[in-house]
């Protein structure tokens, strides 16, 4: 098991305001889905932020994503350890295979594995 990147997940007050303000940083949209918003570094791809403003299949919005190469691997490792699973794995429409877990200091991780 690899993690491939680690995105900080922002809810921001204003979706518009957030966007111009990473920009001003450096960063380009990279992905769009109305309710989540992605930037990365055009340098960098691998650096990015994304800006949430609700969670459009989860009972929850993730503080942070980790992109692992084998989200069911991660899985069976977090469910054989314990871990709370605040989100069931499964297949989303906009491509990824993910679930969310909770850390030991409360925050959800959602971690996914691109199809």
């Amino acid at each position: 098991m690899s993690v491939r990147r680690v995105v900080p997940n922002i809810r921001p007050q204003s979706l518009r305001e957030s966007s111009e303000f990473y920009g001003r940083l450096g960063f380009e949209v990279v992905m769009d889905h109305g309710w989540i918003r992605t930037l990365a570094s055009p340098d960098s791809p691998v650096a990015q932020v994304s800006l949430m403003t609700e969670d459009k299949t989860a009972p929850v919005s993730p503080d942070l994503s980790v992109e692992v190469d084998d989200v069911d691997a991660v899985y069976a490792v977090m469910r054989e350890n314990g871990a709370e699973i605040v989100h069931p794995l499964q297949d989303e429409e906009w491509g990824v295979r993910r679930f969310f877990v909770r850390d030991p200091d409360g925050r959800v991780v959602n971690v996914l594995s691109h199809r």
